[in-house]
């Protein structure tokens, strides 16, 4: 199978969660999502996560599936792209979004500070919690998952760094 093919095919699927992920920075959200509440002496999510970038994370990874529900008919189907539905666009979105939310908590209880790096889960906890969501609905194959479980770190990482020096990020990873 062609390499560039397959990975059009990988990025046309994925492209709603990636959407969805990037841009909540964006969004310079100012209301935290856990209302500044404690639990267990920390944080429940931190600042970081607010209701902003949360809301408008998921709507620009549905509108980013909309236009591609929308030009998917004038693609050749030669392609053998996935075919997306408002039900796949918004589990992705979603999805993706309860991953991040998720990965946060995870990192309060594990005692890392907001902008702290925790290798893979920054990177693939969005990923995973968006193929679970998706899953009734389109089931990627073991191949893609393995591709985008490989890329999405590199691609996380170069995001990162163009957010930090577009001022967007406060750190670079």
């Amino acid at each position: 199978m062609d390499i560039g093919l397959l990975l059009l095919q990988v990025f046309w699927f994925i492209a709603p969660a990636y959407a969805a992920n990037g841009f909540p920075p964006l969004m310079r959200g100012k209301i935290p999502l856990d209302r500044r509440k404690m639990f267990h002496g920390h944080r429940v999510l931190g600042d970081g996560k607010t209701l902003e970038g949360t809301f408008g994370g998921i709507i620009f990874g549905v509108f980013i599936g909309a236009i591609q529900i929308y030009g998917q008919p004038y693609l050749p189907q030669e392609l053998g792209l996935a075919v997306m539905t408002l039900p796949i666009i918004f589990s992705l979105s979603i999805g993706t979004m309860l991953g991040d939310i998720g990965g946060s908590f995870v990192k309060r209880r594990l005692g890392f500070k907001r902008g702290d790096k925790a290798l893979f889960l920054d990177q693939l906890g969005f990923l995973i919690m968006a193929f679970i969501f998706v899953s009734p609905f389109y089931l990627p194959s073991i191949g893609e998952m393995i591709i985008l479980i490989i890329l999405t770190p590199i691609i996380h990482w170069l995001a990162n760094v163009l957010g930090y020096w577009i001022h967007v990020k406060r750190n670079p990873w």
